[in-house]
């Protein structure tokens, strides 16, 4: 995966957006507060080099979370994500995590000890 910019910060991946990515191909980004939608493309362009259709812009409100066991609560800080439609048959590579899943370690371990 490309570095992360000052623009591009992160690229969300939940079931919602990898829906968007296999239909419509479409891709998520956590962006900077300040950034518009056309430095938005041209950082991807850039960076990925793909061609982008079209940025859609949403500022999500922050959360409320609670403190410790009181009756007291926070604000998480607002946020800015990026849906981005790209050229029909481009991707976007990302990166992949390499956590093993729950009990892949326990049962690989004792298959070798066996």
């Amino acid at each position: 995966m490309p570095k992360i910019t000052k623009v591009l910060k992160r690229q969300i991946t939940t079931e919602k957006t990898t829906k968007l990515k296999e239909s419509q191909n479409n891709y998520v980004f956590e962006v900077a507060p300040n950034s518009s939608a056309s430095k938005i493309a041209q950082e991807l362009e850039r960076e990925y080099k793909v061609e982008v259709v079209d940025v859609k812009t949403a500022i999500i409100p922050g959360k409320k979370r609670r403190l410790f066991r009181t009756q007291r609560f926070t604000r998480l800080p607002k946020w800015k994500k990026a849906i981005v439609k790209l050229k029909e048959g481009q991707k976007i590579e990302e990166a992949k995590a390499d956590k093993p899943k729950k009990g892949e370690d326990k049962k690989s371990e004792g298959k070798e000890a066996k």
